[in-house]
């Protein structure tokens, strides 16, 4: 295990054979990363309070913070962003530098723009676009973004590729 990799009363942190971790992240306690998931430098995901949970081809950015919380399949965790004892569905977006305050729910297929910041216990229904400070929440359908374009560029695939492109960064 790597030396930024801690336990915690225990629990140690339990990571997939074909994920990628940076070794300049930082997992301490109830942490599990899935099958080509990817971990990038200075992110922080502490398990102590509650487990963290990176599902498959789920990534999260450089320097995010990730507390008891979770993140499903193809989720995506930009850089920077801040989730506290929150819950990312399935294939959705938090943007650059937002913040997830506890007790949130991001349905699956949903964007939180960055900088954005979504108060304790809000319940976001899928396929939704967040944005503000304090959010606000627009069914995507009414938006002008471009959903499939976001995928595009985002999509999980491509950053599980990126990853395993970096050698040195994530070798054991």
């Amino acid at each position: 295990m790597d030396s930024r990799s801690y336990a915690f009363e225990g629990s140690r942190p339990t990571i997939d054979d074909d994920a990628h971790v940076s070794k300049e992240a930082t997992l301490v306690g109830d942490v599990t990363i899935a099958a080509n998931a990817s971990v990038w430098p200075c992110a922080v995901l502490r398990g102590d309070v509650g487990p963290v949970e990176i599902g498959e081809s789920a990534h999260v950015g450089d320097g995010a913070v990730l507390h008891a919380s979770s993140a499903a399949a193809e989720a995506m965790i930009g850089h920077g962003a801040v989730l506290n004892d929150a819950t990312v569905g399935e294939g959705a977006l938090v943007g650059f530098n937002a913040t997830l305050n506890s007790d949130v729910e991001l349905g699956a297929g949903s964007v939180v723009a960055s900088g954005s910041v979504v108060p304790a216990g809000w319940e976001i229904p899928e396929d939704s676009f967040v944005r503000g400070v304090p959010a606000q929440v627009t069914p995507i359908e009414e938006t002008s973004l471009n959903v499939d374009g976001i995928s595009e560029r985002y999509a999980s695939g491509t950053y599980s590729d990126l990853a395993g492109r970096h050698e040195e960064l994530f070798e054991a």
